[in-house]
């Protein structure tokens, strides 16, 4: 086989691919308000390879991205969806059987408590949004 037969994917789509997981580790990066270099200190990936992995620019190696998640409290699943609009709580709730085992029984109850909790309010926010459009500010342009 030759060695220049692109892959089945195509070099567009890894390249969408690589920016998409950039995007979302960058994002949950600074949502937890860490910097580069706290990411680089906490993994041991170089701070500008952080960077570089952030930007698109450079693949991520499958300990980056363990390293990564751990971190991050996310599971590697939740970053390399490849839908735009993955939902990281969705990914988090795939694991919870894994994690749930060591729960006592009153804490499993209270965690769906709080599930149903999570999922009304989510409901209600929609429904609101839907409801009462934005109020434009007066005094417009």
């Amino acid at each position: 086989m030759n060695g220049n037969v692109p892959s089945p994917t195509g070099p567009d789509t890894q390249a969408e691919q690589r920016v998409r997981l950039g995007r979302r580790l960058k994002g949950t990066r600074e949502y937890l308000g860490l910097s580069q270099q706290q990411v680089a200190e906490r993994t041991g990936i170089v701070r500008s390879a952080v960077s570089d992995i952030e930007r698109g620019m450079r693949r991520v190696e499958v300990m980056e991205l363990q390293k990564l998640a751990r971190l991050y409290r996310l599971p590697a699943s939740y970053f390399l969806d490849e839908e735009e609009a993955a939902d990281a709580g969705e990914h988090a709730l795939a694991g919870l059987p894994r994690t749930a085992h060591p729960l006592s029984e009153g804490d499993r109850i209270e965690v769906a408590k709080f599930i149903q909790y999570l999922h009304a309010r989510r409901q209600a926010e929609e429904e609101d949004t839907t409801l009462c459009p934005p109020v434009e500010p007066e005094g417009g342009a």
